[in-house]
C-alpha cells in the first residue's frame, strides 16, 4: 500500500479515536463547560486529521509495526530461494524496496494477475485522491452557485437608521471592517456571506429595532471569530477523510457548537438580563417565509426547530464560568492535545519497522554484540572479494577492538585502499589514529602515516604532538619525509619555532625543509593565508551549492546525516556519468537507499531509490541485516 494512503488512513484512525473521546466528554460535561470551549476544542481533532505530525514513538506507530510484522512474517513456512548454480530465486520489491521471494507455486499464467493486483494495491491512493478532489470541487461549486444566487436577488438596504444600528453592533462585536446589509426574501433566516467583504442578508426589512440589533450583533460576532474560515476548514477535512463516517458526525457537532458558542458570545456582550429578549429574536427569525436554505459556507442565525429549542434552553441558563471551571477546561484541553500528539501517524511506525528490521518483539531482535559479530564475519567476505564499499559499511559497525584488529591486518597486507576507507570511518578524536601513527612511523610507512594525520582533528593532533613529543623524535632521527608530512599540519607559529631551532643547530636539512614549507619567501604568510582563505571559501561555496542542489530533489543534510523527503538515508551514493564515486555515505540507522546520477558536467540528472538489484550490482551480495 502506498505511503500516502497509509499516512491518510493512520491520520483518519487517530482522528476517529479523538472524535469518539470528545463525544464521550461532551456527554458528561455538556452543561458544565462553556459553549466556546465545546466549539474550539474540535480544532485539535481537525489538526490531528489535517497535519501529519507525530512523535518518535506513538500509539499508531506500534499498531502499524504489529500489522506490518504480521504481514511481512507469515506463520506458514516460506520456501527459501535456491542458490543452485548461483542463480537466485525470483524476487519482487515491496513499497519499502525490500525483496519479497515469489512462492514456487506462482506459475507464469498467474504472474500477470499477481502483477496487476500489486499495481492496483500500490496505486490505491489515487482512488482516495479522486474522491477527495471530487467532493471538494462539488462543495466549492455549490457555494459559488449559492453566493451568486443570493447576490443576484439581494437589494442593498439604504435605511440610515438600520445602517447606524449595524455600525453600533459591529463596534460592540469589535469588527472594524465595513459590513454590508442587504434584503433577500428567498433566504430562510438571516445569514452572513463573504470572507473579505462581509454582507448580512435579511429575509425582510420588517424587523423591530431590538431584533435587528441582536441579529446584526450575532452575525458580526460570527465574522469577528472567522467562523466561515472555520467551517471551510471543516469541509476540507471532510474531503480529505471522505471515507470516514465519523468526520461527518464531527462536522454536524461543530455546526451545532458554532451557533451555541455564538449565542454565548452575544450574551457575554449584552448581559444575562437581555437573554429573554434575545431568545425572542431567534423565535421571530424562525418565522421567516423564505425557502432557500443556507449553503455549507454561510453562517446563519437559525437552522432548524429542534436545534432552536436547545439553543433557547442554553440561552436562558447562561452563566459566566468560574475560575475553577476555567482551570479545569484548560487542563482538559492540554490533556486532549497531548493525547492527539501521542496517537501519532504511520511514518513513525514505518521508521520503527525499518530500524528494527520489522521485529516488534524485543526478544526476536539480535542484540548489539550479535550485530557486531555479524559485521565482522561479513567484513571477511567483503575483504576477500575486494569490495571497498561493503567493507566500509561493515567496518563502521565493528567495536573498537575488532576495528583495531582489522587495521593491523590491513596494514600488514599493505592494502592502503582498505586502510583509507577504514580510517575514514573513525572519528577525528579516535585513539586508534595516534596509536597507528606511531606504529607506521616505526615501520617507515609514509603513505599510511599521511592518511592518519589527515584524519586527525586539530585538537587531537596538537594533543598528540605535545604528549608524545613526536616532532622531537622525528627531528632527532633525521626523518625528513615524516617531518615533512607532519609539517603540513603545523601552525605558522610552530613552523617558526622549528626554523629557529634548526638555525641554531645549523641543521641545514631541516632548514631547507622548513623554508620550503614557508615557500622560501618571507612574504609567505600573507600569500599562504590568502590561498588558504580562497581554498576554504571555494570549499564552502561548493558545499553550499551541492546542498542547495540536493534540496531541489528532496535531499537535506543535518550534520553528517542525509535525509530524503524526511527519511533517514542508509546508503547515499552520488556518482558521475563515468561511475566514479562523487559521494558515498553510510548510516546503519537509515531506512532508504538513494542514488544520484550526474552527467559529464556534474549536473544531477536523476535521484532514485536504489533497489536491491542495484545494490547487489554495485556492491555485491548484502543480507537484510547488514543492509538495514
Amino acid at each position: 500500500m502506498n505511503l500516502i494512503l497509509k499516512t491518510i488512513l493512520s491520520m483518519s484512525f487517530s482522528g476517529a479515536l479523538l472524535i469518539l473521546a470528545l463525544l464521550v466528554v461532551k456527554r458528561f460535561l455538556k452543561y458544565k463547560t462553556s459553549r466556546q470551549w465545546q466549539y474550539y476544542i474540535w480544532l485539535i481533532v481537525i489538526i490531528r486529521l489535517f497535519l501529519p505530525f507525530s512523535p518518535e514513538e506513538s500509539f499508531m506507530g506500534k499498531i502499524y509495526s504489529s500489522i506490518e510484522w504480521t504481514t511481512a512474517h507469515p506463520t506458514t513456512p516460506v520456501q527459501q530461494p535456491s542458490s543452485i548454480d548461483n542463480v537466485s530465486a525470483p524476487v519482487e520489491l515491496d513499497q519499502n524496496n525490500k525483496t519479497i521471494p515469489i512462492p514456487a507455486d506462482v506459475t507464469d499464467e498467474k504472474r500477470p494477475l499477481q502483477d496487476l493486483q500489486t499495481i492496483l494495491l500500490h496505486q490505491s491512493w489515487l482512488l482516495w485522491l479522486a474522491g477527495a478532489l471530487g467532493i471538494l470541487i462539488h462543495k466549492v461549486t455549490i457555494y459559488q452557485s449559492f453566493v451568486r444566487y443570493i447576490q443576484a436577488g439581494s437589494i442593498p438596504v439604504s435605511n440610515l437608521k438600520q445602517l447606524d444600528r449595524l455600525s453600533a453592533a459591529a463596534e460592540l462585536a469589535g469588527v472594524r471592517r465595513p459590513m454590508e446589509l442587504c434584503i433577500n426574501p428567498l433566504v430562510s433566516s438571516p445569514l452572513l456571506i463573504g470572507f473579505f467583504h462581509p454582507c448580512i442578508i435579511l429575509p425582510s426589512d420588517a424587523i423591530s429595532e431590538e431584533d435587528f440589533f441582536y441579529i446584526a450583533l450575532h452575525e458580526c460576532i460570527h465574522y469577528k471569530r472567522r467562523d466561515m474560515f472555520y467551517k471551510w476548514l471543516v469541509q476540507i477535512t471532510v474531503c480529505l477523510h471522505w471515507f470516514n463516517p465519523l468526520v461527518y458526525l464531527m462536522r454536524r457537532e461543530i455546526t451545532k457548537a458554532c451557533e451555541f458558542s455564538c449565542d454565548e458570545a452575544v450574551l457575554a456582550k449584552i448581559g444575562q438580563t437581555h437573554a429573554q429578549n434575545y431568545g425572542k429574536t431567534l423565535l421571530n427569525a424562525m418565522a421567516s417565509v423564505g425557502n432557500y436554505r443556507e449553503s455549507l459556507g454561510a453562517v446563519t442565525l437559525n437552522q432548524n426547530k429542534k436545534l432552536l429549542k436547545e439553543r433557547l434552553g442554553a440561552i436562558m441558563s447562561f452563566q459566566k464560568q468560574s475560575i475553577l471551571l476555567k482551570t479545569f477546561t484548560g487542563l482538559l484541553t492540554v490533556s486532549f492535545f497531548l493525547t492527539a500528539f501521542f496517537l501519532g501517524i504511520y511514518p513513525t511506525a514505518a521508521t520503527m519497522v525499518s530500524a528494527n528490521e520489522s521485529q516488534p518483539a524485543a526478544e526476536s531482535k539480535p542484540d548489539h554484540k550479535e550485530e557486531k559479530k555479524i559485521s565482522a564475519t561479513r567484513a571477511e567476505q567483503y575483504y576477500e572479494a575486494d569490495s571497498l564499499p561493503l567493507f566500509q559499511i561493515a567496518f563502521s559497525r565493528m567495536d573498537a577492538d575488532t576495528q583495531s584488529a582489522w587495521l593491523d591486518k590491513i596494514y600488514e597486507d599493505e592494502a592502503i585502499a582498505f586502510f583509507s576507507v577504514s580510517i575514514d570511518q573513525l572519528n577525528g578524536d579516535n585513539a586508534l589514529l595516534s596509536h597507528f601513527a606511531e606504529k607506521v612511523y616505526a615501520d617507515g610507512a609514509h603513505s599510511f602515516f599521511s592518511i592518519l594525520l589527515d584524519h586527525m582533528s586539530k585538537e587531537m593532533l596538537e594533543d598528540w604532538l605535545d604528549r608524545t613529543h613526536f616532532a622531537e623524535k622525528l627531528y632527532a632521527d633525521g626523518a625528513y619525509s615524516f617531518f615533512s608530512i607532519l609539517a603540513d599540519h603545523m601552525s605558522k607559529e610552530m613552523l617558526e619555532d622549528w626554523l629557529d631551532r634548526a638555525l641554531d643547530d645549523r641543521n641545514f636539512g631541516f632548514q631547507s625543509l622548513i623554508f620550503q614549507k614557508l615557500d622560501w619567501n618571507f612574504d609567505w604568510a600573507d600569500e599562504l593565508e590568502e590561498k588558504h582563505k580562497q581554498s576554504e571559501e571555494q570549499k564552502t561555496q561548493l558545499e553550499t551549492q551541492k546542498l542547495e542542489e540536493y534540496q531541489l530533489y528532496g535531499i537535506t543534510r543535518e550534520g553528517k546525516l542525509y535525509y530524503y523527503n524526511g527519511q533517514l538515508i542508509n546508503i547515499f551514493l552520488d556518482i558521475r556519468q563515468d561511475s566514479s564515486f562523487y559521494t558515498l555515505d553510510f548510516n546503519p540507522e537509515g531506512t532508504i537507499n538513494i542514488k544520484i546520477s550526474r552527467n559529464k558536467e556534474g549536473k544531477i540528472i536523476s535521484v532514485e531509490v536504489m533497489t536491491e538489484a542495484e545494490i547487489e550490482e554495485l556492491f555485491g551480495d548484502m543480507d537484510d541485516t547488514d543492509d538495514n
